[in-house]
């Protein structure tokens, strides 16, 4: 009877023979079909999330009852993420310290873990007999209450050594010997025999179909059938849709429902910016919602606060422009909701930039606005109409600035207390925790941006219409004086006024202005012509323009 160890010493020597000689072999044909990797079965066993052969790096994802294992490689992991870079950077200085050296005097052989794939048998008696291997899990113990969980590195005993489970670990000082990957299919955890130069045509099997079945469930991502299938624990999402990023692969959000993709896509992240991956994870987070076109552009319209975060994460030019639009048009309504949330604190340099916006938007307002006092009329000689030589231009003059001044001051406090708060406790006063400021400059803010719009439309009677110059015509100066109104006075004066109009319009122009993505347009709009992209419906100015040298990540 012929022992294992014999049949092993045969076929590596018959492997040796075959690998110096130039001509091909063509013996045992028959029983190579199975290492292809070239299609076939073997194929998925070494790809995403689970890399049989090449992959050297294990991540173990637990929350609650759910569990999600990846195989991958330290390389790529490093490239996209700072985290690994440096964790798997110092673990392998210090185990390089720790590794006792090798005898020069050992034989080479080809093992498990070397490099099948390059087409070379022969391989470097100075080379180390087998790779190192990472392998993290998240650390549930030793997390605060406050604290987001964290991957943390495990280190395992090599597979001869059968005193550890794989999620059992050791102080990396204790460690006597290389740490070596313990296979994460197999629950016996038994090391192949030292001398096998490659898995038997058995166990070959297994591994692959194993492997299969582990790819498959994670790539397809199919939750159990039946009526009681258990949704995806979110952080299990958050990780593996991060994961997917590293490999190129898309993102496994919600296409459908845009708030359910927001809340996705941050989440996201929040967990990239923790491993230090937003480079790699931002665009696609970018061009993910940039996919609901329209509706991402109302959304960012309803909450742009939280999407100028998410834009300043992802580095979102689109998303990151809009949103701050609508934050400087409103501001400071937004001010306490950038300051608190759920993202980590924003940058100081980003508020320096709005509060930057907010200045030129209010210089540009201060600015039409003394263009606006200051318009008036000139008779026929190039003069100032006045009471003495154009009595009705002047009155048009004057009703036009009286209405500019009181559409665009806010009403005067009332001098008398309210006689039904009179037994009622009294309002306190305003303080530093009781600031009034904010409130009042957004009234004021949303008060002249309308005023802005009613001058800016193309439509005469916006503002000041037919009725109300009737009417004031038709006022007494005093009980003895006539009235001024008559069809010809009321067609002169409204011709004037047109005419006040109409320069008016053309003042406020810069602040009619829209830099939005989101279209929103009325009938009336829309006839005019350089107003067919001014939004209805928002009480405030758009007309901000963000460059490059504004986005903070240039």
């Amino acid at each position: 009877m012929v022992s294992q160890a014999q049949i092993v010493d045969r076929t590596a020597t018959a492997q040796s023979t075959a690998s110096l000689v130039s001509r091909p072999s063509h013996s045992g044909r028959r029983h190579r079909s199975g290492r292809s990797h070239h299609g076939g079965s073997s194929h998925s066993s070494n790809d995403f999330p689970i890399f049989t052969y090449t992959g050297d790096t294990e991540i173990v994802i637990r929350a609650g009852s759910q569990e999600r294992r990846y195989l991958l490689h330290r390389l790529i992991l490093a490239q996209c993420s700072g985290f690994f870079e440096e964790s798997t950077n110092e673990d392998w200085s210090h185990q390089a310290a720790l590794r006792p050296p090798k005898p020069e005097a050992t034989l080479s052989r080809v093992s498990e873990d070397d490099d099948l794939s390059s087409g070379s048998t022969l391989v470097d008696s100075t080379r180390p007999r087998e790779k190192r291997r990472w392998r993290y899990e998240l650390d549930w113990e030793n997390r605060a209450e406050d604290e987001e969980v964290i991957l943390v590195q495990k280190v395992s005993f090599a597979p001869a050594h059968r005193s550890l489970d794989i999620g059992q670990s050791v102080n990396v000082a204790c460690l006597k010997q290389p740490p070596t990957y313990a296979t994460m299919f197999s629950g016996d955890q038994t090391a192949f025999p030292p001398t096998m130069t490659k898995p038997s045509n058995a166990q070959a099997g297994f591994f692959r179909s194993m492997a299969n079945l582990a790819g498959m469930q994670s790539v397809a991502h199919l939750p159990p059938s039946g009526e009681h299938a258990v949704p995806v624990d979110p952080l299990i999402r958050d990780y593996d849709n991060l994961l997917r990023l590293f490999y190129n692969h898309p993102p496994i959000i919600n296409s459908v429902n845009i708030a359910s993709a927001y809340t996705e896509c941050k989440s996201l992240l929040a967990l990239a910016d923790m491993y230090d991956a937003l480079p790699v994870t931002g665009p696609r987070v970018d061009h993910h919602l940039l996919g609901f076109g329209s509706r991402l552009f109302k959304q960012i319209a309803k909450y742009p606060p939280s999407y100028l975060k998410l834009g300043y994460l992802a580095r979102s030019r689109v998303i990151f422009s809009e949103a701050l639009i609508h934050v400087v048009g409103q501001w400071p309504a937004a001010l306490p909701s950038l300051r608190n949330g759920s993202y980590a604190r924003l940058p100081d340099s980003l508020l320096d930039i709005i509060e930057d916006k907010v200045e030129d938007l209010e210089d540009l307002k201060a600015r039409v606005e003394s263009k606006l006092l200051r318009l008036s009329l000139t008779t026929s000689r190039g003069e100032r109409v006045g009471p003495s030589n154009a009595y009705l231009d002047w009155l048009a003059v004057s009703l036009f600035r009286q209405w500019l001044i009181e559409s665009t001051t806010p009403p005067p406090a009332p001098i008398l207390k309210n006689p039904g708060s009179s037994d009622g406790p009294v309002p306190p006063a305003p303080s530093a925790s009781h600031p009034t400021s904010g409130p009042r400059s957004t009234a004021s803010s949303d008060l002249s941006a309308r005023v802005y719009r009613l001058i800016g439309s193309p439509s005469t009677q916006a503002y000041l219409p037919h009725d109300e110059l009737k009417r004031f015509l038709k006022l007494h100066p005093t009980p003895s004086a006539d009235s001024l109104y008559s069809r010809e006075t009321l067609k002169r004066f409204e011709r004037k006024m047109d005419e006040i109009k109409r320069l008016a319009r053309e003042i406020v122009k810069p602040l009619m202005r829209n830099f939005l993505e989101l279209e929103l347009k009325g009938p009336d709009q829309a006839a005019g012509a350089g107003f067919e992209h001014t939004p209805i419906g928002l009480p405030y100015l758009t007309c901000t323009r963000v460059e490059d040298v504004d986005l903070p990540w240039k």
